[in-house]
């Protein structure tokens, strides 16, 4: 067998019988050999990766949305490579910066929101860019998310439709989680429409989610005992939220209304359903990974480059329907 074959064949290139390609494939497995994707790739300047660079792993929203991306790229060339900035700018520059100078394929970014250097970085890659989660805002490139204004705004229309009057809000430091930044800002606008104002509000960073959501929602209600419904900015603090008012034996939805957000299926075995809505993960995952690889086709397929995916609510056990 020449070296010319055994070439085309661990490049996937040119026509060889099925019987040849079996016996190499077979025979590099049997020695190790990984071919040298970054010698193949100075011809073409680009490698078969996706930089995916998201704010967290330890948000289970963004292992969701990692699943939907992978579902669509196993099928194709293409390889995921995580990059995470645990929403800091300053480290989301720098992530994109190392993962653009190995010349990945096209890049998935969460957020429409980035550092100028950042924003230059995505505007001169070259490359097919999604921005991912969020759709309140102008893309560098291609977009695919929610729009979080709305999902606010639709979520306080359901709190008030129900009666609820005296509205407590804990979420997540904002001034660097713009998607809870906006969920606010679409919640409170509904809110004063109505002639009602949020009448006492606590954020946390850090931490666990649970706990800081039973912590928040004790010292909250110390406070303001008044209160009749609890919006958190996700189903985290939520949850525990929820556990420290059954255990203190409150009437939940009846005395105090709950919700939160995002849809995690982690919480479905709590004693009750909390209510949320859901952020469409897995969805925005595909779609992204979608317009990545049509646009990478030879010859490109068009492809919807601008996708507003519309998220529901979930009333579960907490939120009173009228």
């Amino acid at each position: 067998m020449s070296e010319m074959t055994v070439s085309r064949v661990l490049r996937n290139r040119g026509e060889v019988s099925e019987t040849t390609r079996e016996k190499v494939l077979a025979a590099a497995k049997e020695l190790g050999y990984v071919p040298n994707k970054i010698a193949g790739a100075l011809a073409s300047n680009r490698v078969n990766l996706v930089a995916v660079i998201i704010p967290s792993l330890s948000n289970m929203v963004f292992p969701e949305v990692l699943n939907g991306i992978n579902q669509v790229l196993e099928e194709t060339e293409l390889q995921p490579v995580v990059g995470v900035t645990d929403y800091m700018p300053e480290k989301e520059e720098r992530v994109l910066y190392e993962m653009l100078s190995w010349r990945p394929s096209g890049v998935i970014i969460a957020g429409l929101e980035h550092s100028e250097a950042s924003h230059a970085m995505l505007e001169a890659a070259g490359i097919p860019v999604v921005e991912i989660m969020d759709t309140d805002g102008k893309p560098v490139d291609a977009m695919v998310g929610i729009s979080h204004r709305r999902a606010g705004r639709e979520m306080a229309a359901a709190i008030l439709k129900a009666g609820y009057t005296r509205i407590g809000f804990m979420g997540t430091k904002m001034p660097l989680d713009h998607r809870a930044r906006k969920r606010f800002e679409g919640f409170t606008e509904t809110l004063a429409r109505n002639g009602i104002e949020i009448e006492d509000r606590e954020f946390y960073s850090g931490g666990s989610a649970l706990a800081k959501g039973r912590e928040m929602t004790q010292a909250m209600l110390e406070r303001s005992p008044d209160l009749d419904f609890l919006y958190y900015s996700n189903d985290m603090i939520g949850a525990g939220g929820l556990l420290y008012l059954l255990d203190k034996g409150i009437d939940v939805p009846g005395q105090i209304g709950l919700a939160g957000f995002n849809g995690v299926e982690l919480l479905q075995g709590l004693p009750r359903q909390l209510a949320t809505m859901d952020a469409c993960r897995i969805e925005i995952g595909r779609k992204a990974a979608e317009i990545i690889h049509a646009r990478l086709s030879d010859p490109p397929v068009e492809i919807e480059s601008q996708v507003t995916l519309t998220p529901k609510i979930s009333y579960g056990d907490t939120l009173k329907r009228r």
